[in-house]
């Protein structure tokens, strides 16, 4: 067995406090895990995407602060899935009440739950087919709403609680819709 298949197979097995620990001893990469149990490693991110998850984020943030809707998360926060995956989007919302109780003192800990409403953004080296495929991961398990901004071809793709996906050209605006009520975005602000 070559040392690739050892560190594959030990991989496999990381519990969530086991990956939370990787993560703060390796604060440049960030995990996630598959319901699978196997880890994706990403690295950092360059200027422009790391621009455009801050930004993502902020005006997320900004509108349901003032709103008063709930919370919102950075690509930094771990949410564990019921299927067991652990994804940390680039920017997430969960709805006013819909925490846990005690969420937040557990600095440690992910989140167990599946956000309202998620925000991916592809960066250059982004594979859309993977994308794609932990956005229809988020909906199957409870997310809301998703938008995956799709740097690459200048579109967004919004994926919605009913399985319907929409494609957006580069001069739409986002909406929110009824999971983040009256949040609307330029898609040209996050291109």
């Amino acid at each position: 067995m070559n040392s690739e298949q050892v560190t594959v197979e030990s991989l496999y097995t990381v519990t969530d406090e086991e990956l939370m620990l990787m993560s703060s001893q390796n604060p440049e990469l960030r995990f996630e895990r598959n319901a699978n149990g196997t880890l994706e490693t990403m690295p950092p991110t360059g200027g422009i995407s790391g621009n455009r998850e801050i930004k993502a984020g902020a005006y997320l943030l900004n509108w349901v602060e003032t709103q008063d809707l709930g919370e919102v998360f950075s690509s930094s926060t771990g949410f564990r899935l019921p299927n067991t995956a652990v994804r940390s989007p680039d920017a997430a919302f969960v709805a006013k009440g819909r925490l846990p109780e005690g969420w937040d003192e557990q600095e440690d800990k992910f989140i167990n739950l599946a956000p309202d409403f998620v925000i991916e953004i592809r960066s250059k080296n982004d594979s859309l087919a993977k994308l794609k495929a932990k956005m229809e991961e988020y909906i199957a398990n409870g997310v809301q709403l998703g938008w995956l901004i799709d740097t690459k071809n200048q579109q967004a793709l919004v994926y919605r609680r009913d399985g319907s996906v929409t494609q957006y050209p580069a001069t739409a605006t986002l909406s929110g819709e009824d999971v983040v009520p009256g949040f609307m975005l330029p898609l040209k602000k996050l291109l």
